[in-house]
């Protein structure tokens, strides 16, 4: 979760996930595998730019900076407007 673009760093692959976007969020989109924000439009600047990268994107989603924790693995599926957390059993690292 960030909250901060700045000096916020995302690796190939991984998911944004934050409270809103806006310009400043830009350079992010660049490297997110996906978009999840807690507000925003379909007209938004998250789901523009996201659609624009061809990016999978689930906008309007309650705490989810709460919810997702980093290093979490989600499923997000803009086509349904879907995420799925999955759960991880103690002592594995792959998703059951």
């Amino acid at each position: 979760m960030i909250r901060d673009p700045g000096d916020a760093l995302i690796e190939p692959g991984e998911i944004l996930v934050a409270p809103t976007t806006n310009p400043g969020w830009t350079p992010l989109f660049l490297t997110a595998a996906g978009l999840v924000t807690e507000t925003g439009a379909v007209m938004a600047h998250g789901s523009t730019v996201a659609r624009e990268y061809g990016i999978p994107a689930v906008i309007c989603v309650p705490d989810a900076t709460e919810r997702i924790r980093t290093g979490q693995l989600i499923t997000v599926d803009g086509s349904t407007g879907t995420i799925t957390i999955e759960h991880l059993s103690p002592g594995n690292t792959t998703a059951t």
